[in-house]
This record gives C-alpha cells, sequence and structure tokens, in this order.
C-alpha cells in the first residue's frame, strides 16, 4: 500500500480531537487510509440500506454498539447522527472516539458546522501526489510530465493498472452522476454530461457563466447550482482573483480547475498521453497538474491552501499566488522545455504593483523541463520538483 502523506497529521489530532473527519472525492482512497490506519476500529458504510436503516430506526441503541472506535464511512448520508454524535462526545469526553469519512463535501462539512463545531479535525484527502507516487518503494514515478497529466493520481489507475479510458468512463456514470442524482434530481444527464465537457474544454479561464449557460443549454442560475455540485463532489474547483489594494483595474472572475487530469484529460478526449504534447490547450493542462500538486501538498500537511491568480486589464497575469504566513509566493508556470527570463513578466509587474505587505516572498517560474536554476528574478522549478514545493 502507498503511504499517504496525511496519515501524519491525522495521527497527531487523534489525540486532540474527540472526531476526526475525512473528506475528498469517492475512490480517492479514504477508506484503505483510515482501514490502514486503524485496523482496531469498527467500519460502517452509510452507503448499505441496512446500516442506514438500524440508525435511523433506534439511533440511540445503534450508538451503543457503536460506541466507540468506530469509522462512519459516508456519513451525510444520515444527517442526524451529527447531532448524536455531539451529545455522547460531549457526555464521554474521549479523544479519538469516532472518524467520519464522506466523498459529498458540502453535506459532510455543513453538518459539521451545524452540530460538531470545535469537536472535529477536518482533512481532505486528494488523489496520489506526486510525492507519494514518487517514494522510493513505489516504482510508480510517471515517466514524463506527459504520463503524469494523463493518467492523474487516483489510486485504481496504479494499484491495478487499469486503463484510464475504462476506469473514468465508469467513474462518471457511476460516481458522479449518482451524486448529482442525489443532490440535484437532474432528469436530463445528457445535459449535464455536456456541461461537464464544456467546463474541461474551458479549465484555466476565467469562468462566463453566461457563455456556459448560452452553449449548455441551461439558464446562469443552473450553471451556478452545477458549478457548486461540481465543487462539493471535488470534480472541479475555481480558483479566486487577488485583487487586495491594488491601483489598477484587475480581473475578478474566477478559474476554472479541475482536481485531476486524467478526469480531465477524459472528459476532452485525451486518448494517450502523446496527444497532450499538441492539444490545443496543453499549457492549460500543465497549469492544472501543477496548481492541484501544490494544493496537494498543503492538504496533506494539513494546511488550508491559500491560492489566487492575479490579472490586470492588459492581460499581465500570475498564474499562483500563494499566501503563506507573511510571505507572498508566486508562480508562472508553463509548458515549456526551455525556460526564460520573459516569462516572468507578471511577477514582476506583480511585485512593482502590490503594496510593500505583499512584495516579501519567493517567485517561482514551473516548467516542464528538469533543471533547478537559481536566478535573481525567481527560481527555475522542474516540475518533478512540486512535490518539495
Amino acid at each position: 500500500m502507498i503511504a499517504r502523506q496525511i496519515a501524519q497529521p491525522i495521527q497527531k489530532l487523534m489525540t486532540q480531537f474527540p472526531i476526526i473527519s475525512v473528506t475528498g472525492p469517492r475512490q480517492s482512497g479514504k477508506t484503505t487510509l483510515l482501514r490502514g490506519m486503524f485496523p482496531e476500529y469498527r467500519y460502517v458504510n452509510f452507503e448499505d440500506p441496512d446500516s442506514r436503516l438500524y440508525f435511523e430506526q433506534d439511533p440511540r441503541g445503534f450508538l451503543r454498539e457503536y460506541d466507540n472506535k468506530v469509522v462512519f464511512d459516508e456519513a451525510q448520508r444520515v444527517p442526524q447522527l451529527f447531532s448524536y454524535l455531539q451529545v455522547k462526545v460531549d457526555e464521554d469526553k474521549m479523544m479519538g472516539q469516532f472518524v467520519l469519512s464522506g466523498s459529498q463535501n458540502f453535506l459532510l462539512l455543513e453538518k459539521i458546522t451545524q452540530s460538531l463545531a470545535g469537536r472535529v479535525a477536518i482533512f481532505r484527502l486528494l488523489p496520489f501526489s506526486h510525492r507519494e507516487l514518487d517514494a522510493p518503494d513505489t516504482g510508480l514515478k510517471p515517466a514524463d510530465v506527459e504520463t503524469a497529466i494523463f493518467l492523474g493520481g487516483y489510486p485504481v489507475l496504479y494499484d491495478r493498472k487499469t486503463r484510464p479510458a475504462d476506469y473514468f468512463q465508469s467513474y462518471l456514470e457511476t460516481y458522479v452522476e449518482r451524486d448529482v442524482r442525489n443532490v440535484l434530481n437532474i432528469k436530463d444527464l445528457n445535459a449535464f454530461q455536456l456541461f461537464l465537457r464544456l467546463c474541461a474544454g474551458r479549465v484555466g479561464q476565467p469562468v462566463n457563466l453566461q457563455s456556459l449557460a448560452t452553449e449548455a443549454g441551461i439558464s446562469t442560475p443552473t450553471v451556478k447550482s452545477w458549478l457548486s455540485i461540481l465543487e462539493a463532489s471535488y470534480i472541479l474547483f475555481q480558483l479566486p482573483p487577488f485583487f487586495e489594494n491594488f491601483n489598477k483595474r484587475l480581473v475578478k472572475s474566477h478559474k476554472l480547475y479541475f482536481y485531476d487530469t486524467g478526469l480531465l484529460c477524459h472528459l476532452l478526449g485525451i486518448t494517450e498521453s502523446t496527444q497532450i504534447r499538441q492539444h490545443y490547450i496543453r499549457g492549460s493542462l500543465f497549469e492544472n497538474m501543477v496548481i492541484i500538486e501544490l494544493m496537494k501538498n498543503r492538504y496533506n500537511r494539513n494546511q488550508r491552501p491559500d491560492f489566487y491568480f492575479w490579472k490586470d486589464n492588459h492581460q499581465v497575469e500570475v498564474d499562483l499566488v500563494s499566501l503563506e504566513g507573511l510571505n507572498t509566493n508566486l508562480f508562472e508556470v508553463k509548458y515549456s522545455f526551455t525556460p526564460k527570463a520573459e516569462f516572468l513578466k507578471g511577477i514582476q509587474s506583480f511585485r512593482d504593483n502590490a503594496p510593500e505587505h505583499r512584495r516579501a516572498g519567493n517567485n517561482y517560474l514551473v516548467y516542464a523541463g528538469d533543471e533547478r536554476q537559481q536566478r535573481s528574478a525567481a527560481i527555475f522549478e522542474p516540475w518533478r520538483n512540486l512535490k518539495g514545493l
């Protein structure tokens, strides 16, 4: 089993909180992780209708049986559970008493916020990171940058050697569409599939709700609703713009990215990794991979990514602005095997125009080559070094 980086911070906070929550995409490895970390804990999956019925008919009897050291998977399926757990952990005052897991982020966090605030430590487990795949004993290190983008990080592709086309088609039909039905009761799944592919074609671009609505043949409120569900299911996310105290006019639309580039490639119709080299949005695919890897690194350290992009009305931009303590770290991302100083135009403009307290921090150019270069204006960082950032 591939060691997950997030295991150490989870183990640490088990001694400080009565409840641990682990959320993340379906099939990102949550159950494997928790069963491996806590073999002495009993496991209850609320996808099982018998388990749901048992709790719903006799919640107190259920919690007398499952009173300590229990993993409750897909806990958002039984909303009343959270209120009962609040009472129980307050009475028992035991650390590490329960573990909650779920793949519907919005529903799970909504219930935690309502009933368990201050009693639960929240973690997010995304698919495998480069650091996890590059561990010496795995032998799973991607051969090249295109392979890394094409495969993404879902464990099944590495554990079972499943073909990406087979896996992702099943993933979309089995998990994404089911989640959509459960939450939104969408009847026209063909329209939703079209919408999802339209989102894939806009990766790395500012979100234009009206344009999406027109092309998908749906209303703007429906676009907002469907985007929210895709975010809650860890399919895609929106990167907000950074515009703190800048004097010039700045772009304020969010940018669209996917949590996994393998799924993104599938939605774009990419069937071989070599096709990425000539693809019309290869730069955005590379950019998406870099941003999600940096995000994984922070979640795996139990840190919240404070990420933005910056762009002014002259189209000068910085791909990623990362706020880390007192430092504002800037990342320019280029699918190029030859780093060039001209790629740093956006970083230089940001530093020149930013308020004084935003000028401290590191500058990075992440590119598709192999050599790390420490230059005066920025660190030129090869894509394989993302695991250390």
